[in-house]
């Protein structure tokens, strides 16, 4: 009797060193936070990456923070505040306000074009077109938003597919008659180029134009007939299933090959980042990146992974941003991600 229990007291502690030397070795995996700032509109597909993520990494927590892509790098550049990724609708922003100081890479991963959204809700929603959508939103019961182009690039994006409409239809008055006329944004002409100037305060006169912190609040003032339109990205029409104008390609910002016509409009951004922003319009083309603040930079990767991925490349072609096949890489681009891109100078 004595034998057996000496015996059971060995092997008693016999397992108890077991669970203590494994413990000491593999101890027990902390929950972690992954932090990504992004544009509003990359908001449904990335929930969809993120379900990927947490699935494959369960001890991780994904955070995701919306806002308009000028207001998610001056988190980082302006607030000093941390992100693991982050992931934005125009990729120039990366390179003039984060890269190199607050990164050292960047990617240019997927694209889009600007279009007019609506319901059949809106007014003159059956006679609105291709071709008149200008004369449309020039009527005076007509109300319509876009973006705050000092937080959103979908904003000035709006400004500037209304200047290229100006040239591109001829109407020298067109800018004047939808956007000086109620707010405080004004158009410079120097023959056939143009440049916006966006005060740091924008005002607003009377209830013709609305503007909101980013594209995607506008959707909500679309669907409840507040507002009759909204520019917007195409991917988020889509992905709200909203109704759409699509712009000729002169205009859209969606055509690689009117890259030169795009370039006769510029955007001057007089709001934040210590230093007012020249921004020349270009087809839109979305950025990512790890900035140097990032607390957990290796889980970063494993995000951008998937983002960059079969899975990522199929989840923004479903929502109406059609992945670069080969997305292209600038920069110091971390190791894993070689695979990925094709390095640019």
């Amino acid at each position: 009797m004595v034998k057996v229990w000496n015996t059971i007291l060995f092997l008693t502690f016999l397992v108890v060193i077991i669970v203590v030397g494994v413990y000491l070795i593999l101890p027990p995996s902390e929950n972690l936070t992954l932090r990504v700032f992004h544009a509003g509109s990359l908001t449904i597909p990335l929930n969809k990456v993120k379900n990927i993520f947490e699935a494959k990494y369960p001890n991780v927590k994904v955070l995701l923070e919306p806002s308009g892509s000028v207001e998610a790098i001056r988190k980082v550049v302006d607030y000093g505040k941390s992100a693991d990724v982050v992931a934005v609708a125009d990729y120039k922003l990366i390179e003039n306000l984060m890269y190199p100081n607050y990164t050292n890479f960047y990617i240019k991963f997927a694209v889009n074009n600007l279009v007019l959204a609506y319901t059949n809700k809106s007014r003159y929603a059956e006679e609105i077109s291709k071709e008149n959508w200008y004369t449309i939103l020039s009527r005076k019961d007509v109300r319509f938003g876009f973006s705050d182009p000092n937080k959103d690039p979908c904003g000035y994006r709006s400004l500037v597919a209304l200047a290229l409409a100006q040239i591109y239809y001829e109407k020298p008055s067109l800018f004047k008659c939808l956007i000086e006329d109620y707010t405080n944004i004004r158009l410079e002409v120097e023959g056939q180029n143009c440049t916006i100037i966006v005060p740091e305060k924008l005002s607003v006169k009377g209830s013709k134009v609305v503007i909101r912190a980013k594209s995607v609040d506008l959707l909500a003032l679309v669907e409840s007939g507040i507002i009759d339109y909204a520019f917007e990205y195409k991917s988020v029409a889509v992905q709200h299933k909203l109704n759409f104008v699509e712009f000729p390609p002169q205009i859209n910002l969606g055509s690689p090959e009117y890259e030169k016509f795009y370039s006769k409009v510029q955007v001057k951004l007089l709001a934040g980042s210590k230093n007012e922003q020249i921004i020349v319009a270009s087809p839109i083309v979305y950025g990512i990146t790890i900035p140097k603040n990032a607390k957990n930079p290796e889980l970063g990767v494993k995000f951008v992974t998937i983002v960059l991925g079969v899975k990522g490349k199929s989840i923004f072609k479903d929502s109406g941003q059609p992945p670069i096949l080969k997305p292209l890489g600038y920069g110091k681009i971390p190791k894993p991600l070689l695979p990925y891109v094709k390095l640019e100078e």
